[in-house]
């Protein structure tokens, strides 16, 4: 199972009655956006949600984006990867607090700053390859014959302080599968 489709499936587990889960993408990101947009489109229809892509790659698109979410009676939101979402996590994090959004980031900070869930690489395992990559290629090896690698540790991390503001009850089972509960 892929690590975009897991994120749907857990705010799904925390939400069940949404109807409609929004994914927010960065379209200066094709290829991400792309594959990403597939792959969730896919596991919302079997979890029979309705998905729906909203585009942001500016700082000009995030009021018409919120508004817009808003309009959708979005009951959740799952954020895609990328600079730009990277680079405004906590941003993201207070909005979806405010607005009682409930949603799910790729990165350990947005959880931590106020998201109610993040789910994805653990930057640890993923700056520990690229390291070694990097001495790899430091004592002579060539990039063209290194092995090509991905990280496959991921972590779940709940808000249970923000689940507890958005009156979500986050199950037992949910919460024993977490890599880090903050509270």
């Amino acid at each position: 199972m892929e690590v975009a489709q897991k994120r749907l499936e857990l705010l799904h587990e925390l939400v069940p009655t949404a109807g409609v889960i929004a994914l927010l993408v960065d379209p200066a990101d094709p290829t991400l956006a792309d594959s990403v947009t597939r792959e969730l489109q896919t596991a919302a229809h079997t979890l029979g949600l309705d998905l729906q892509v909203l585009d942001v790659s500016t700082e000009r698109d995030l009021d018409a984006t919120f508004a817009k979410l808003i309009q959708l009676r979005a009951g959740g939101l799952v954020i895609t990867g990328g600079a730009f979402f990277l680079s405004r996590i906590e941003q993201f994090a207070a909005w979806t607090l405010r607005h009682s959004m409930p949603a799910i980031g790729n990165w350990r900070e947005f959880a931590a700053a106020g998201g109610l869930l993040s789910y994805g690489a653990d930057v640890t395992d993923a700056y520990r390859l690229a390291g070694g990559y990097t001495g790899r290629i430091l004592h002579g090896d060539k990039p063209t014959d290194l092995p090509v690698q991905q990280v496959s540790k991921v972590e779940l991390i709940t808000n249970l302080r923000t689940a507890k503001a958005l009156g979500i009850s986050v199950p037992l089972a949910l919460s024993g599968r977490a890599n880090e509960l903050i509270e």
